[in-house]
C-alpha cells in the first residue's frame, strides 16, 4: 500500500520541482531563474487546485472561463492579486493546454490579454521586487507561453509517467 501511495501522492514541492525540471528542459540556459521559479509554481499550483475549489480561486475549465471571472466584473481590474492570477490562467491554458484550447479559442487574443494582465498587477502591485517580476513577465508573456506549450506537448507524448514495477508474490 506504500508502494501505491508513493506513487500516487505528491505534495506541493515535488510538484514545483517536478515543474522546475520540465521548463528547465524547455527552455535556454539564459532563462531568468526568477521567471523560472514563477511559472513552475504556476504550473505546480493548477496542478493541485480543483476546478471546483471553495477556499481559492478555482483552477479555470477553459479559456472561457477567465473571460467570465475576470473580463465580466469590472472590479476585479483594480485588484492585484486576480489580475495576477487572471495571467497566470491565460498563461496555464493557452500555454501548457494550448492544443485543447486552440480549437475553441483564439490563442493570440487570450495571450495578450494575460500579458496585459501580468502589467495591471505589475502597476497595482506595492512591493517593487514583485512588480517587476510581474512587469516582467508581462513583457515575456509569449515566449513563457510557448515554453509552457511545449512542455505540455512533450509531457503528453509520453506514454506512461509512471513506471510498472512486477507484481510482489
Amino acid at each position: 500500500m506504500t508502494v501505491l501511495r508513493e506513487l500516487l501522492a505528491t505534495d506541493e514541492r515535488r510538484a514545483l520541482e517536478f515543474f522546475v525540471v520540465g521548463l528547465r528542459d524547455v527552455s535556454e540556459p539564459t532563462v531568468d531563474g526568477q521567471e523560472l521559479l514563477y511559472n513552475a509554481s504556476v504550473l505546480a499550483h493548477y496542478a493541485q487546485v480543483s476546478t471546483c475549489a471553495t477556499t481559492d480561486i478555482p483552477a479555470p475549465s477553459s479559456l472561457t472561463d477567465v473571460f467570465d471571472r475576470f473580463l465580466s466584473d469590472a472590479s476585479v481590474r483594480q485588484d492585484a492579486h486576480m489580475m495576477e492570477s487572471a495571467a497566470a490562467q491565460c498563461l496555464l491554458l493557452a500555454g501548457f493546454f494550448e492544443g485543447q484550447m486552440r480549437q475553441r479559442h483564439n490563442i493570440r487574443w487570450y495571450a495578450s490579454l494575460g500579458a496585459g494582465f501580468f502589467s495591471r498587477a505589475a502597476l497595482q502591485e506595492p512591493s517593487p521586487a514583485k512588480a517587476q517580476l510581474l512587469s516582467a513577465l508581462s513583457r515575456g508573456f509569449e515566449p513563457w507561453r510557448k515554453r509552457h506549450a511545449r512542455l505540455g506537448r512533450e509531457l503528453r507524448d509520453q506514454a506512461y509517467l509512471l513506471r510498472t514495477t512486477p507484481p510482489l508474490m
